[in-house]
């Protein structure tokens, strides 16, 4: 057997089984759904049935699944199994309405940790290692998603949840963790902290990969993180819709995320048109999932916006590769005209090594007008001299000019100015009057 694979009858299918393997689940996958009282009805409102389905195009005949349709049926109105055979459920906050509620069999379980331990096994790994994950456990899929994953894989496990810095910080150093998991904010926090204690990350941990995701995040902050605690840090995405992490991850190339098509069928579509767009163009993510039973979901609008990433990866993979996700298409700030992504900002900013990775974009009204505020932390508590931040103020507004085609305010503020969050970091506060 290859080391490098944890599952290798499926990660090292060519992309003409790849397609069969996907056409027979799709199939499969279409027919269960009709125990779906939502599908069942989807279909026969659009017209079609299962027989219809005879090939990977014929997906399209489909409708969409979206967000609003997992809360107007809330809380198990999408689901194709009696809930006396679902064992778990997972769910979103719900702060703008009924929550999205997902449900999960054991085998769907058993599934999602084969997916999770094939992503962690992908970046090197093994059992030996000791996995700290720093994730909130119970609604939030990130916490049980790593902690069965990484257990699947023969890790020790150390299910450190969120927050609590320092704990964090013994943890790692009194346990030789040798991987953890963190979204980037809270990275570069635990960075800080270290700073603080006098903590050398080379010197006095074991520390060599790190898993991030949950907040879109630029190149630039990767390898900063990188730098910093002195890992290699590998981009992960999920979402509690699709099970959580898991969905798609990068491998040791770190050039776009495998998304693990036995489990998935990926489209990207032009999200105002809903058309497909072509390979390498920037567009809004749509799953099927194909090996799920409590839920499947057809078709799903996933907000996230992403491209393919053209061509074959040199680590012998032959599934598709997702580039970073760039933002959400909800996310996405219309500002005089011009749509501007919060990551374009972070961009700019990782690229001026005064900045900490701390920054906070405001859209206020002035005078009738919109305009943009972007504040951000020094990497000094205090900056004393301010014909040098003048000048650094100056040349950070040109480059982000030069980026989003606008002009906003930037004010440079002292370590810790802005406030702290455990969970993702808030980056963007839209505080216009709404006329």
């Amino acid at each position: 057997m290859d080391n490098r694979y944890f599952n290798p009858e499926f990660e090292t299918m060519t992309r003409p089984q790849i397609e069969r393997l996907q056409l027979e689940r799709l199939q499969a996958t279409v027919r269960h759904c009709m125990n779906s009282p939502f599908y069942k009805r989807r279909f026969a409102e659009n017209g079609i049935s299962p027989d219809d389905i005879k090939s990977l195009d014929d997906l399209k005949k489909i409708p969409f699944t979206t967000k609003a349709d997992l809360r107007e049926t809330y809380p198990f109105g999408i689901a194709s199994v009696p809930l006396e055979k679902c064992v778990r459920l997972h769910s979103s906050s719900g702060t703008t309405g009924n929550p999205t509620v997902i449900l999960h069999t054991q085998k769907d379980l058993d599934q999602w940790a084969n997916a999770v331990a094939r992503c962690l096994w992908m970046v090197g790994l093994r059992p030996g290692d000791v996995f700290q994950n720093s994730s909130g456990y119970g609604m939030f899929t990130g916490g049980l998603g790593f902690q069965y994953g990484a257990e699947r894989l023969g890790m020790l496990t150390v299910p450190a949840a969120a927050g609590n810095t320092l704990r964090q910080l013994k943890f790692i150093k009194d346990f030789g963790t040798t991987a953890l998991h963190a979204i980037p904010s809270y990275a570069s926090r635990l960075f800080e902290v270290m700073q603080q204690e006098g903590i050398d990350p080379r010197r006095d941990t074991k520390l060599r990969t790190l898993v991030i995701g949950a907040e879109p995040h630029s190149e630039e902050t990767r390898r900063r993180i990188e730098d910093m605690l002195g890992v290699k840090a590998y981009n992960s995405f999920g979402m509690s819709e699709m099970c959580g992490p898991g969905v798609a991850f990068e491998c040791p190339e770190q050039n776009g995320l495998h998304i693990w098509e036995d489990y998935y069928i990926v489209e990207i579509v032009d999200p105002e048109t809903l058309e497909p767009v072509p390979d390498g163009e920037l567009g809004e993510l749509v799953l099927t999932t194909i090996n799920r039973e409590a839920m499947p979901l057809l078709r799903y609008r996933t907000r996230d916006l992403t491209r393919i990433l053209p061509g074959e990866c040199p680590c012998g993979r032959h599934h598709i590769r997702l580039d970073r996700m760039q933002g959400r298409s909800d996310d996405m700030i219309i500002l005089k005209g011009v749509n501007i992504f919060p990551i374009q900002i972070e961009k700019i900013l990782m690229q001026f090594s005064e900045l900490s990775s701390d920054y906070l974009i405001t859209l206020d009204t002035l005078a009738d007008n919109d305009a943009m505020t972007v504040d951000v932390e020094m990497k000094q508590m205090a900056v004393d001299d301010f014909r040098v931040l003048a000048n650094l103020e100056k040349e950070i507004t040109r480059r982000l000019h030069d980026e989003i085609l606008v002009t906003p305010r930037v004010r440079l503020v002292s370590k810790g100015t802005l406030p702290q969050s455990e969970g993702k970091a808030v980056r963007v506060k839209d505080l216009r009057k709404k006329f």
